[in-house]
Formats: C-alpha cells, sequence, structure tokens
C-alpha cells in the first residue's frame, strides 16, 4: 500500500515529521496517538521507514461479494488487524490481539480515545492503553497528528489539501508506577499521563470525557 500510494502522500500534503529518532528501528513499541481523521492511518505509516499495525474492527474483514474483499484487502493493506468489537469480552481480545503484535516485534499503533474525535480536540482516553503497556512492558511512544483533522474531518469522503506534521514524543518513563496494586485507579493514572504527553505534542484542547459519549450526544441533538 505505501508503494502505491506514498508518492500520492507525499506529492499532495508533503507531510512532515519530528521526533523520528525516538522510533526503534527493531523490536516492540506501542505508538500511541490522537485520533482526529481516518487518514491518521495513512500519515503515521507514511514517515515511518516500519510497518505500523493498528487493531481494526473485525467486521472490515469479514464481508461478502467484491465490495467485502475489497475492503478486507484494502485493511490488510494498511496494516490493520481484526478484533471483535461486539462480544463482552471484546476489551480483553483486544489486548491480547495488541500483546500477540507486540510479541512479534512489531510496532503498534493505538488511539487511546477509542474512535476519532469529533471535532478536532483531544479527549478522555480509554484506559486498555494502560493495560496494554502493563501487560507487555513495550516502550510506549506518544505521537500526535497536526492538520490531519483540516485533511478529512468527520462526515468527509475525499481528503482536502491541508498542511500535516507528525510528531513522536521519547519513549515514556512509567517506572513509577511498578509495585502498584493493579486497579481502576492505577489504570487511570497512566492513561491520563500518556493523554497529557500526547497533549504536550499536538497542542489540542483537552476534553476530560470519552469522545463516544460527545459523539452519541451530538447524534440524539
Amino acid at each position: 500500500m505505501k508503494i502505491f500510494l506514498g508518492p500520492v502522500v507525499q506529492a499532495v500534503f508533503k507531510p512532515t515529521v519530528s521526533g523520528l529518532e525516538h522510533v526503534p528501528t527493531s523490536g516492540p513499541a506501542i505508538l500511541a496517538g490522537n485520533h482526529v481523521s481516518f487518514s491518521d492511518h495513512f500519515f503515521v505509516p507514511h514517515v515511518l521507514n516500519r510497518k505500523v499495525i493498528y487493531l481494526a474492527k473485525a467486521q472490515y474483514f469479514t464481508g461478502q461479494g467484491v465490495a467485502g474483499r475489497l475492503t478486507a484487502s484494502f485493511f490488510n493493506a494498511l496494516g490493520q488487524k481484526p478484533v471483535d468489537r461486539e462480544s463482552g469480552r471484546a476489551g480483553l481480545a483486544a489486548i491480547a490481539t495488541a500483546a500477540e503484535v507486540l510479541a512479534e516485534g512489531n510496532l503498534l499503533g493505538i488511539y487511546p480515545e477509542g474512535t476519532r474525535s469529533p471535532d478536532g480536540r483531544l479527549y478522555r482516553g480509554r484506559v486498555g492503553v494502560a493495560r496494554l503497556w502493563l501487560e507487555t512492558r513495550a516502550p510506549l511512544l506518544p505521537c500526535a497528528m497536526i492538520g490531519s483533522f483540516e485533511v478529512q474531518p468527520p462526515g468527509t469522503v475525499w481528503p482536502r489539501r491541508h498542511p500535516v506534521a507528525v510528531k513522536f514524543g521519547p519513549p515514556m518513563d512509567l517506572a513509577k508506577y511498578d509495585g502498584r496494586k493493579r486497579d481502576a485507579r492505577l489504570y487511570r493514572e497512566i492513561t491520563d499521563d500518556i493523554m497529557r504527553a500526547i497533549r504536550e505534542l499536538s497542542g489540542q484542547e483537552y476534553v476530560d470525557a470519552y469522545a463516544t459519549d460527545v459523539k452519541e450526544q451530538l447524534a440524539a441533538g
């Protein structure tokens, strides 16, 4: 996918990147970033020389007919791995799948907000990212997309031309959490630390609410 889309992405958007020195050239690492646009899936892998694997809804890989096969091929080419988000144990299944990706020595891209921002602001993180780090202890780097919301805001099908920047921060020092009891409070503290690091990179306004709740409120009018 990068071979075909890379030249187009570079020519049209000319994305800039900073902090590449923080991304390991081999071995596992978690790239925890903000999620403001569907285009994020293209820009982060574009600026890296390593494949980035994301988790995606299993339904994207199980569609029927020509359209279903094309969709599955597209998400496979993007480096996405299917997870079942509908079951009662969806969260645990996603963490297990993510841990497998890291155990294989890959870069894992994760959006702690759990969904795209409805308005470009940064929302409260889901604690799955904290549980994943505690499970794997893989290096965790904050990542920020800047400008991709303007490229493809919610409801937009075709991307618009707009400057884009990708920023990577250094691996977070989370050693202060060693030895703590694994409970909801610990998960929340780690997640909030991660979101603060993302905010420092992105410069976004922070909203202490889940983006999914805000989307539901907007849909209800």
